[in-house]
């Protein structure tokens, strides 16, 4: 999502980085796996993965997301850091882990724009949040991402627009979803929401993002509601 969040309520923000996340930065814009893994490992509590994920993992992708953002970093290291820690995840919490199969079914797309960036890193913290993420890709229109949402029988969807004309066509994608399957929960991100406030709520969105940690958020609260 060009940028994901609350729908209007901040999630609380974080304490000053510490040594060890900015080491774990450090290494992920290095593309160095095996300092990122022992760092994680040295780092993290055996059989608390969600605190190791919600303490060091997800922060430092967050932050490599910001310096890109502020043009201190490559769009490759970017990716890259998205690619570690989602293999990273992958060791701690594996495809048969119980947090993993015990999850709403879930997707993320990006409606009729090719600007992928933000999908990116909110797919890459939410994979980093041990949450399962069917990735549609970009460029979709409203027909296709329709048909795959009902096929899939999505329960909660990520849609990210760059461009207001997009913006406006998710509320029809939205309410055709909606129509079928009253039950999937949308959250909806991107530049368009981030100048208009009401907009989410004017496309029949359930909610908007504006940070990746926000999404993260917004969907552990969702798939709670909905187990």
């Amino acid at each position: 999502m060009g940028d994901t969040g609350s729908s209007g309520q901040g999630t609380g923000g974080r304490a000053g980085p510490s040594p060890v996340l900015g080491e774990m930065e450090k290494a992920l814009l290095s593309v160095d796996r095996v300092k990122a893994g022992k760092i994680v490992t040295d780092s993290c509590i055996p059989g608390s993965p969600f605190t190791c994920l919600e303490t060091l993992i997800v922060p430092a992708l967050e932050d490599v997301g910001r310096r890109w953002e502020t043009g201190e970093v490559a769009l490759s290291q970017v990716y890259m850091s998205g690619r570690i820690c989602e293999e990273i995840v992958d060791t701690m919490l594996p495809a048969g882990d119980p947090h993993r199969v015990d999850q709403p079914k879930m997707a993320i797309a990006v409606l009729e724009d090719h600007h992928t960036l933000g999908k990116r890193i909110v797919l890459s913290v939410l994979r980093a949040g041990g949450f399962e993420v069917i990735d549609y890709g970009h460029g979709l229109s409203v027909d296709q991402l329709v048909e795959k949402v009902t096929r899939d029988d999505v329960k909660i969807l990520l849609i990210s627009t760059l461009m207001l004309p997009a913006a406006l066509r998710a509320k029809e994608a939205i309410a055709r979803i909606k129509t079928a399957q009253p039950q999937t929960k949308v959250i909806i991100g991107g530049a368009p929401f981030n100048f208009d406030p009401r907009l989410w709520n004017e496309v029949g969105a359930d909610a908007v993002g504006h940070t990746a940690s926000d999404a993260l958020e917004l969907v552990k609260q969702m798939a709670e509601g909905i187990r």
